[in-house]
């Protein structure tokens, strides 16, 4: 089963390649070829002052996932009204180590790598510290120019009924499984790591 579901996470990353043509693995080789291995040098240095960076990290992209794709919006900073902000993103955390990722890579590669490939990085080596399973990331993405706290109104809140969650849910295609996995308090064990994997990776496709 754990084998089965592995081989669909890398299904699921070729479907992404071809559903967004942009998106390919390698896509940094000729333009930033240090790229991945900048941010997984970032998130190793951060999770020696930071026990808990993994679970941090993975939450970034899910909630940067959720709202309008996997384009980075989150992170802008552009005052009270910025999606960051917004209720349902109370909590996220990891701005900080996204933000050290962007600046050694503009130092190497200026203006070349997206911060939503490096949230999307950065999420893959989280996994691989918790003794997840390791894979390639189909990169590429563009990042968003829009931030504003009502797009993320969306976003799954604690007061809301178990249909309202489920719909939010199926709105992004995943399933009850998937909420319920996402939703509960459990440690960032392998599947669990698997299934915010697989949920970031949905939301990317059906975006």
């Amino acid at each position: 089963m754990k084998t089965m579901g592995f081989v669909f996470l890398l299904l699921a990353f070729f479907a992404i390649g071809v559903v967004q043509g942009q998106l390919r693995v390698g896509f940094y080789s000729n333009t930033c070829p240090d790229a991945e291995s900048i941010v997984s040098s970032v998130v190793r240095n951060a999770a020696q002052s930071i026990s808990n960076i993994p679970p941090v990290l993975l939450r970034l992209h899910f909630h940067d996932c959720f709202v309008e794709g996997c384009d980075g919006s989150i992170l802008i900073e552009n005052g009270p009204k910025a999606e960051r902000h917004a209720f349902g993103h109370q909590g996220v955390g990891g701005f900080e180590v996204i933000e050290q990722a962007k600046a050694q890579l503009e130092a190497t590669c200026p203006g070349v790598v997206s911060c939503a490939d490096i949230v999307a990085l950065a999420a893959r080596d989280a996994i691989a510290l918790a003794n997840g399973p390791s894979y390639e990331v189909p990169t590429g993405r563009r990042d968003g120019r829009v931030s504003d706290v009502s797009l993320a109104a969306n976003m799954p809140d604690v007061s809301d009924s178990i249909q309202q969650l489920k719909a939010k849910f199926l709105q992004k295609g995943l399933s009850e499984k998937d909420l319920v996995l996402l939703s509960g308090k459990l440690p960032l064990s392998l599947s669990l790591s698997r299934s915010l994997s697989h949920a970031c990776l949905m939301i990317s496709w059906l975006q």
